[in-house]
């Protein structure tokens, strides 16, 4: 058994999913506060167990010293999308990054596993600094939809009940599942635009009403209390109707009163 100290030895991989997670939410929120579509639904992390690490090494056959380049996977990053086709469009921002380098892909998604498995891996190598240097770490980042995650965890929770070694009526039950999973995949990305359509509309429509709301309280805020009640008053009839053409209109209208209202507190 190696006599390593695994506290240790995987801090840069722990520092790694850290900051790989911060960045790429960082990259969802900026695409969103463009106004832009973000390929991006939500991002986890986690760094290899050392008894998952060492089971792994031995089925690969890799040297204990040797495990930093080997294992590929002890730094995970895993990124969810809506739809298959995000996939790609986020595979590509991937590759152009600059602070992390590429090293391969591989497409489990054209070429699913026997398994049923479906994914997409991007094996890159991240530079993290470290109390004693820089340090180069190699990550996986998983992109997947979110049914072919879903199916890939409960196919992960069966493999570790059955230690890899699933009975045959199982193996036939998750081949069919997986075979769903695709299928409700192509079914949303079928509907892919009228889906993006209606967030869009959502989001708008939320932002524009955290917007007014927000404009009220400054008014409050500024003495304008009439004014503010008045605006108020409006809202309320129109928050049942669903017009977000009008509750933009009172967005704007709102947005002046609050510029005058500063002018006047200035003046």
């Amino acid at each position: 058994m190696d006599g390593r100290d695994w506290k240790k030895f995987l801090l840069p991989y722990e520092q790694a999913v850290e900051e790989l997670k911060v960045k790429f939410k960082t990259l969802r929120a900026e695409l969103k506060s463009r106004d832009e579509y973000s390929p991006i639904e939500f991002v986890t992390g986690r760094v290899k167990r050392t008894s998952s690490i060492l089971e792994k090494a031995k089925r690969l056959s890799v040297p204990m010293d040797q495990l930093e380049t080997g294992i590929e996977d002890i730094a995970g990053i895993r990124i969810m999308c809506q739809f298959v086709e995000d996939i790609e469009r986020l595979a590509e921002l991937i590759r152009v990054r600059e602070d992390m380098t590429l090293l391969y892909e591989k497409d489990y998604i054209t070429n699913k596993k026997p398994s049923g498995y479906r994914s997409y891996h991007m094996i890159v190598e991240y530079r993290v600094q470290t109390a004693l240097g820089m340090k180069r770490v190699l990550a996986e980042i998983q992109l997947r939809t979110l049914a072919m995650n879903f199916w890939a965890t409960i196919e992960h929770s069966l493999n570790y009940k059955y230690r890899e070694s699933l009975p045959e009526d199982v193996v036939a039950r998750l081949s069919r599942a997986a075979e769903a999973a695709y299928q409700l995949d192509q079914e949303m990305s079928s509907i892919r635009e009228e889906i993006v359509e209606a967030q869009k509309l959502f989001e708008d429509k939320s932002s524009i009403v955290a917007k007014v709301l927000n404009g009220i309280q400054e008014l409050y805020f500024h003495l304008r209390v009439r004014e503010a009640a008045q605006f108020q008053m409006r809202f309320n009839e129109l928050w049942d109707t669903d017009d977000v053409w009008l509750l933009k209109k009172l967005s704007n209208e709102v947005d002046q009163a609050v510029h005058r209202a500063k002018k006047n507190s200035l003046a």
